[in-house]
């Protein structure tokens, strides 16, 4: 069997392949069978022999059967990379699908999950009781763009501005940084001579997001203009945890001051540091530049823009 070839032997389309490309597309944007056949206008059993054939042509598994929906495989990935925009491109020119699909599809949202989790949610409530739908994703920065250039997210909150010219990237909000304790050990600090500096902090249990302290460290070089030399106490992958952790009294920690906020406020966690140049890392809002036709798009995207100007 030969491998999927979208353009046909002759290089003009082949229909029956278009089809199924078109069926994976909704697939893999949707994130489920039901939803791309509602998309589509074709029943569940429809979609998932559809797939089955793509997947018998391509003799790869594009996509991984979960409990509710599917994800897709890295296969998959390079595929919608391949396909998405002359798809697209095609149901533009050809009037079709577009407008039927900007009626009924989510808008897919990716980024941090503390910002998602604290700030763009709750930001975006209004849009949703007015019948905006969303698909959330939360990881890490660079995966996220990656999935993004492949067409699986429609807006990707970044922690760092993407390089190169494929991605639209504009400036959200801005995260300061701060070194805080439960009020016991900002007490055992303070009894610690001024000339200690950071190292009055050697002793406290540091509690930090990744075992490479990326964080920490930059505080510490933006803020001390040295080296940290020390090893986490607890390292956890999300500072909604760590955050709990460090008000719980189990050490101290750098957050963004956001997520802290209302610690800070109640007297829960004080500053054991409050230097006039506090580090800042500014996070940006990324999409593919003019490769939606969803307008829920464009509501999202301002609205999150809007709101990042009070964060």
């Amino acid at each position: 069997m030969r491998p999927l070839d979208p353009l046909g032997a002759s290089g003009t389309p082949a229909q029956s392949d278009l089809n199924l490309l078109r069926t994976f597309l909704a697939v893999y944007r949707s994130g489920s069978f039901t939803a791309a056949a509602q998309l589509l206008g074709l029943s569940q059993p429809t979609v998932t022999t559809q797939i089955r054939s793509l997947e018998r042509q391509t003799r790869r598994e594009l996509f991984e059967r979960l409990p509710r929906g599917v994800a897709p495989t890295a296969v998959a990935d390079e595929l919608a990379a391949r396909v998405a925009a002359p798809l697209d491109a095609l149901a533009e020119a050809t009037g079709h699908g577009p407008r039927e699909r900007s009626r009924a599809e989510p808008v897919h949202l990716a980024g941090p999950a503390e910002l998602l989790s604290t700030r763009a949610l709750p930001a975006l409530a209004p849009l949703v009781t007015e019948g905006v739908r969303l698909r959330v994703t939360m990881g890490l920065t660079d995966p996220l763009l990656e999935e993004l250039r492949a067409g699986r997210h429609d807006l990707v909150i970044a922690t760092t501005r993407p390089r190169g010219r494929t991605l639209s990237a504009v400036p959200l909000t801005d995260e300061e940084f701060v070194l805080v304790a439960a009020p016991a050990w900002a007490d055992r600090v303070a009894r610690r001579p001024a000339a200690d500096g950071p190292a009055a902090l050697h002793d406290i249990p540091l509690i930090t997001y990744a075992e490479d302290l990326p964080i920490v460290r930059r505080y510490w070089r933006h803020v001390f203009g040295r080296r940290l030399n020390c090893r986490a106490a607890v390292s956890v992958p999300d500072l909604r945890a760590v955050l709990a952790l460090v008000t719980a009294g189990a050490g101290y920690s750098v957050l963004p001051r956001y997520l802290c906020a209302g610690e800070l406020a109640s007297g829960a966690l004080v500053l054991l540091d409050a230097p006039e140049d506090a580090p800042i890392n500014t996070g940006f809002l990324v999409q593919r530049p003019g490769t939606s036709d969803n307008p829920h798009v464009t509501l999202v995207r301002d609205r999150l823009l809007e709101a990042g100007r009070t964060w």
